[in-house]
């Protein structure tokens, strides 16, 4: 089995759908589950830890470790943000040192790079499309500010480890011996070792070279090139395309990122009713549910409506200014949360979900604690049944095309 930890349940749900994707049995859980089905190839732990203090997120991390351990993982994968999102008080460094011990390893390879999405390291550095990281939008993300694209220095800001290193992209391109090779030189002054990868076929080399590892980390990408050489060794075959879920639908956004406001802009210019969660208006979670929950009241019959609390980056600075950043960041998922519940209480069965910390907070509401992966409405977006009647998909902030949260809502 593979076990697999993640940072935030979008991330969850992205490494789980990449498992799924080669044809491996594969459950995603929110939060430390009782139990594991020891039957599965690859389970995935769904934990809120990204922005929570470095000591939680290492306590919380450590027991799905076990939890997936006792359950007979023998590997173990830290799935983070494909952007790296951690500031130098952690919580990336602090989890993989954790991580490190749990496992006994003396190295860990990770990287965030996963091609697909856009996000590639070249010589050590990440870039999201055609920019380095710390000139894509996430230079100014309002919980982790990514201010810098060099990951072994990113990392070392978070870790006491020996130095932190890049496996260049020269040894890449040589392919998996010549990988293993380096990596295995490297581990002697490094702990941590972060191999370029430009293109898919790249983290599959990667990922022949440190299949067998105790411990290994990154992003979906690395996780779906270790299940394609799971599967190789298995002869299991890739499954077949599933059918997205039908019901009464709703949208409900949190995240700030670029990419979910031209989502949110083209949900709005289709014509979709949409509701702002406004905090400075009332900086009173009940008060701004309830009043969302009154406005969806009145909406004549029609298609799944909007309510958000996403803004630009000028308007959330006005609101964090005003309230504080974790203030704010608490009201609004607090508001968000309260509305989900009520959303499912009027027979909502389809909740589509845009941002991390937002869809962790409507999960936690509605009470589902995991489900089947099934179709992707995006890459990386998979529709989860949850076996309680309802469907929940979960989009990280920067993915899916434009259109995501239109065509994942329409009427089925």
């Amino acid at each position: 089995m593979i076990g697999a930890i993640a940072d935030d349940v979008t991330g969850g749900t992205d490494a789980a759908v990449a498992f799924r994707r080669q044809g491996l049995r594969t459950a995603v859980y929110f939060g430390l589950p009782e139990a594991v089905d020891p039957d599965l190839d690859a389970v995935v732990i769904a934990l809120k830890t990204r922005t929570a203090p470095a000591d939680d997120a290492v306590a919380d991390s450590l027991a799905a470790a076990a939890r997936l351990r006792a359950a007979g993982a023998d590997r173990l994968y830290f799935k983070y943000c494909s952007t790296f999102d951690s500031t130098s008080q952690g919580n990336i460094g602090p989890v993989l040192d954790a991580l490190t011990a749990f496992t006994g390893t003396d190295a860990v390879v990770h990287t965030p790079a996963s091609p697909e999405h856009g996000r590639t390291a070249y010589q050590g550095h990440l870039f999201v499309h055609d920019r380095l990281l710390s000139d894509s939008p996430m230079r100014d993300h309002p919980l982790t500010p990514m201010r810098d694209a060099n990951l072994p220095r990113l990392m070392d800001a978070q870790t006491a480890a020996p130095g932190s290193a890049a496996v260049p992209y020269a040894v890449v391109r040589e392919g998996t011996a010549a990988i293993a090779a380096a990596i295995t030189k490297a581990r002697r002054t490094s702990r941590y070792l972060f191999p370029d990868a430009l293109t898919d076929a790249d983290l599959l080399a990667v990922a022949r070279a440190v299949a067998d590892e105790p411990l290994t980390g990154g992003g979906a990408g690395l996780a779906g090139a270790l299940a394609a050489v799971a599967a190789e060794r298995r002869g299991t075959a890739a499954d077949a395309h599933p059918e997205p879920p039908g019901g009464p639908a709703a949208v409900l956004a949190g995240s700030c990122s670029a990419r979910t406001l031209e989502q949110i802009a083209h949900l709005q210019r289709a014509g979709r009713p949409a509701h702002r969660l406004d905090a400075l208006a009332s900086p009173d979670p009940d008060a701004l549910a309830a009043t969302a929950l009154s406005w969806y009241d009145a909406l004549a019959p029609g298609p799944a409506p909007l309510v958000y609390s996403s803004l630009p980056p000028g308007d959330l600075a006005a609101v964090q200014d005003a309230l504080g950043t974790e203030r704010s960041a608490q009201v609004l998922e607090a508001a968000i949360a309260r509305v989900a519940l009520g959303l499912k209480d009027r027979g909502v069965t389809r909740f589509v979900c845009a941002g991390g910390e937002t869809s962790g907070a409507i999960v936690a509401a509605l009470g589902v604690d995991g489900g089947v992966i099934g179709a992707e409405a995006a890459r990386g977006v998979p529709w989860i049944h949850t076996g309680r009647g309802l469907d929940v998909l979960l989009k990280s902030g920067n993915f899916g095309e434009p259109d995501l949260l239109l065509t994942a809502s329409e009427a089925r």
